[in-house]
């Protein structure tokens, strides 16, 4: 009785694993900044840049969308696909 549960649960981990085996970033990660060029924020983002593009193998684009006190960066981050390449750098006092 116990032998059935565990090959049942050992068979369940190696699927969710190989299933979770997903690389990321698949493809180029947009990083929406909240300020206009040339911002401290658009300057700490574009010196990370070089360093996260070599770890982790995809290019990130900077694109600068000030205006709005930060809400249209914020509403372009909130209605893009939930899937972790379109991400957001703000200022952490606005939080």
């Amino acid at each position: 009785m116990r032998a059935p549960r565990c090959l049942m649960l050992f068979l369940l981990v190696i699927v969710s694993l190989a299933a979770s085996a997903q690389p990321y970033p698949a493809r180029p990660v947009r990083v929406l900044i909240p300020f206009t060029a040339g911002s401290a924020a658009d300057i700490i983002a574009r010196a990370m840049e070089p360093a996260m593009r070599e770890r982790l193998g995809q290019p990130f684009v900077i694109d600068n969308r000030g205006g709005a006190g930060g809400n249209i960066a914020a509403e372009m981050t909130a209605r893009a696909t939930p899937d972790g390449h379109t991400i957001i750098q703000d200022d952490p006092r606005a939080a």
